[in-house]
């Protein structure tokens, strides 16, 4: 049997950030493996290093110590503009604050990411047609960020994120800024995504929102200190406000 390959390994990853005379350690020899089609929760108190575990698990930053492979890939010493490369084609990112750009309809934001990759202006529309859709805002498309309510425009982030087919989905407190209704709706999408066959990955210090996940690797002072896996309870996330 050939054994599984993680698509994500941080092998005695090390952030230090230097304040002035002052060493920081955010992540103290971190060591995580994510494999195809996982549902991964990081969790952990504020302070706890997951924010830039996730910047790590993003090609966001790279580490001051260790490695991090993406693929089989060493991405630990590549330049900023290899590791944009490299995350405009692998990875989706959703976050807190949704991130959409005001000037830009629904439609444009979804195209965005599309257009940095050179694709063509017709394929832009139909892909950011098709994902519009997918999320249930095929009406919405003309639509600017101003003009949607938060669980609207996190569905146009989501949205966004699939629109270059990644093979990783990045989300950091993806219901964060929203109401338990709105954020039943999007964790609703990041399950049927898992379903699909996506990996995803997601950064919360919440627990019922990491009930969702298969496998919870909990940090504390920038180290792993319990992994658990489990069955997911699909729908104990706010199930007393749908009741």
């Amino acid at each position: 049997m050939t054994e599984r390959k993680p698509i994500i390994e941080l092998k005695d990853v090390w952030k230090i950030y230097q304040i002035g005379e002052v060493k920081v350690e955010a992540l103290r020899g971190l060591n995580l493996k994510i494999y195809p089609g996982e549902f991964v929760a990081i969790q952990g108190p504020s302070g706890s290093g997951k924010s830039t575990a996730m910047n790590m698990v993003g090609c966001l930053d790279i580490p001051s110590k260790g490695h991090v492979y993406l693929d089989g890939q060493d991405i630990s010493r590549l330049k900023e503009s290899d590791l944009a490369q490299i995350r405009g084609k692998k990875i989706g990112f959703i976050f807190q604050k949704f991130n959409l750009i005001n000037t830009l309809s629904a439609a444009e934001n979804v195209m965005l990411p599309l257009t940095f990759l050179d694709v063509p202006e017709s394929k832009r529309i139909e892909i950011a047609d098709k994902m519009l859709r997918m999320v249930e805002l095929d009406n919405r498309t003309e639509h600017k960020p101003n003009e949607l309510s938060g669980g609207q425009q996190q569905r146009v982030a989501i949205a966004r994120a699939l629109a270059v087919n990644p093979d990783i989905i990045l989300a950091d407190e993806p219901t964060g800024n929203l109401d338990s209704k709105s954020g039943a709706t999007v964790m609703g999408f990041l399950d049927k995504l898992h379903k699909q066959g996506k990996t995803i990955v997601m950064v919360t210090h919440d627990d019922d929102l990491a009930q969702y996940a298969e496998r919870i690797a909990v940090l504390r002072d920038g180290e792993i200190v319990e992994k658990i896996n489990h069955t997911r309870k699909h729908g104990k996330l706010f199930k007393e406000s749908n009741e």
